[in-house]
């Protein structure tokens, strides 16, 4: 079975992956190809240096002391050679290519021969040697230094040319890497576009197929069922929806064949229909927050919708607990929320000492979606709902539930006509308050006529509905 939210993860994580594998590859060329390209700046500048070293600084030197301005052992001429043969040795630990290594090691020799010529001159001028051989001496160290300055030279033009090829490299890299950019944004469209239609349909496909099932059920279709949903998310609502069905179906066969009450078999088969009441609604905004890509909020309401008609169903039970029967308010809402959110504001408030004992089951609801469809749809602006729930006295024998809403509020005539529907024994012909009816018949029926519904309500600002029931506990449900 699909999830939806481990589809939506290996989707992001698919597209994350293709965005930033390229964008590691384009990183990790770039520095490649900037490290070659510093490396061959540094050498070209270094091998530059010697070769101004090569040409000028060592034949000026040796002139001064061949001309007598210097003697040999106070020349730096040594100093020279020393910095050109270290700055070559440098060249050939940085030098990438084999044909510059080469002109090096020649470079290398070339400055070995031109030591040994300087020392052979420092011997001659040592042993009181003439100037003119003095001068022949370095002519040929002239001519040696020249040899060397072409070798570097070469090298220079070696490294430019290994330049122009790491540059034609870089281009070549960004256009590689401009048309891989292009090739994502492709596939990241279609497949996002692909994703997007796919789960759409999953989505659209069951909650179609939910919602003509709720169809069918207004319609008195009981044998109708609904096939579980692909998606996990849907499944346990397709589910509950099939249980829900059923669980009408006994209901209704079962008070069928007990006409001894018929009072508490048309209360359970109204009570039976509380849920599939707002089914339209609530299929309609899951369609709804689908198509307008709100995933997040789908799997809100359809988890909410799923444990709003697990508490409902309750297996059948009459009784639940306190906490239950609030819970069950909080998904309604939850739901409603998010269906009126520029309308409705809610807020819940149990104590915390009621919430084990025992109470008729769907009690509130009803209460809660009266306040909604009467009070608040029918003001100006957002309206507030407050849900409560407090022991009654301070013997903590009774509590009391109340809904108030600072909605439209009932007028004189509306309140006089509702409490007079409240006191019918005919359920076919309530109009006004099919709602409150409901409620209030059932909890007469079960609790007595103290359990009866208090409305306070006055038009234009809001109404406040109420009743009070005795803490019981589960055995005694």
């Amino acid at each position: 079975m699909k999830s939806l939210k481990s589809s939506l993860f290996h989707s992001y994580l698919f597209i994350i992956l293709v965005m930033v594998i390229p964008t590691v590859y384009a990183v990790a060329v770039s520095r490649i190809h900037s490290r070659q390209y510093d490396t061959i700046i540094t050498n070209v500048s270094l091998a530059n240096k010697i070769n101004a070293y090569t040409k000028n600084s060592i034949t000026a030197e040796l002139w001064n002391i061949v001309s007598g301005r210097k003697t040999f052992s106070r020349g730096t001429q040594y100093v020279i050679l020393n910095n050109i043969q270290n700055g070559i040795e440098q060249l050939q630990e940085s030098t990438n290519t084999a044909e510059g290594k080469t002109r090096l090691s020649v470079a290398e020799r070339t400055c070995l021969t031109l030591r040994k010529h300087i020392a052979e001159l420092g011997i001659q001028i040592e042993n009181g040697s003439t100037v003119q051989k003095n001068e022949e001496s370095l002519d040929d160290i002239r001519s040696i230094a020249a040899l060397l300055s072409e070798i570097l030279q070469e090298y220079i033009i070696i490294e430019i040319d290994e330049a122009a090829v790491t540059n034609a490299a870089i281009k070549t890299s960004e256009i590689r890497l401009s048309l891989i950019q292009i090739a994502i944004v492709v596939v990241v469209v279609s497949f996002s576009v692909n994703r997007f239609l796919r789960m759409f349909s999953a989505i659209k496909k069951p909650i179609a197929s939910m919602e003509n099932l709720s169809t069918k059920i207004a319609l008195g279709d009981l044998s109708a069922r609904v096939s579980p949903p692909e998606i996990a998310e849907l499944s346990t609502l397709g589910k509950n929806l099939n249980t829900m069905v059923e669980r009408i179906k006994t209901l209704i066969e079962e008070n069928i064949q007990e006409q001894q009450n018929l009072q508490k078999a048309e209360l359970k088969l109204l009570q039976s229909q509380i849920t599939p009441h707002f089914l339209y609604n609530t299929f309609d905004t899951i369609i709804w927050l689908a198509e307008s890509s709100q995933t997040d909020d789908v799997v809100k309401v359809t988890r909410a919708f799923s444990e709003f008609l697990r508490i409902s169903l309750s297996r059948g039970h009459d009784w639940i607990t306190v906490e239950s029967e609030i819970s069950h308010i909080s998904h309604y809402l939850t739901i409603q929320k998010i269906r009126y959110e520029s309308i409705l504001n809610y807020e819940i408030r149990a104590e915390k000492a009621i919430l084990d004992f025992k109470m008729l089951k769907l009690s509130l609801q009803p209460l809660v979606e009266n306040a909604i469809y009467h009070g608040i749809k029918n003001k100006r602006g957002r309206g507030h709902i407050v849900v409560s729930a407090d022991f009654a006295d301070e013997k903590k024998e009774r509590m009391t539930f109340c809904v108030q809403d600072d909605g439209a509020g009932f007028s004189a005539e509306k309140m006089a006509a509702v409490k007079a529907e409240l006191q019918s024994d005919n359920a076919e012909k309530i109009s006004a308050s099919y709602g409150l009816y409901n409620v209030n018949k059932r909890l007469v029926l079960y609790y007595g006529a103290e359990a009866a519904l208090h409305i306070e309500s006055e038009a234009g600002k809001g109404a406040r509905v109420s009743f009070s029931v005795p803490c019981i506990k589960m055995e005694e449900a």
